[in-house]
């Protein structure tokens, strides 16, 4: 889906200009996407969201009405620091700008790989994200 992509690439250039441009966006979003399947993938972001009383946030973002927003706070109570850390350390920031720039894009990416409604299997969103960057930078 373009939106999906355009939300990945807009995730790339904001992290890209926070890091200094360091690291290929490559292996930014790569960082990104391991960091979602740490967290049980798209599935287990979406439980989280839903033991934390954010159920109708998520469900926004996997149905066609437009997707409900959430705030770093809210990132970092589902979340927890150590793994808001753990994320900005894979991308050479801090876990409040982590937690920022999930808040901002997760909702999106979410919305870009659930075309259907429906949330990708475990393992499908590796691929998912890495063929969006494929036509962008890898052909």
């Amino acid at each position: 889906s373009d939106v999906c992509r355009e939300s990945v690439m807009g995730l790339l250039d904001q992290i890209g200009s926070l890091a200094g441009g360091q690291g290929g966006k490559t292996e930014q979003l790569q960082a990104i996407m391991t960091w979602i399947e740490q967290q049980g993938g798209i599935q287990g972001i979406l439980e989280k969201f839903r033991n934390g009383g954010l159920g109708g946030v998520v469900e926004s973002w996997l149905s066609q009405q437009s997707n409900q927003s959430v705030n770093s706070e809210q990132i970092t109570s589902v979340f927890g620091s150590p793994a808001l850390q753990d994320l900005g350390a894979k991308l050479g920031v801090d876990s409040q700008t982590a937690s920022t720039l999930i808040a901002e894009y997760l909702p999106k990416i979410v919305d870009g790989l659930s075309p259907q409604g429906e949330a990708p299997a475990q393992g499908d969103l590796m691929s998912a994200g890495l063929n969006l960057l494929k036509g962008k930078f890898l052909s």
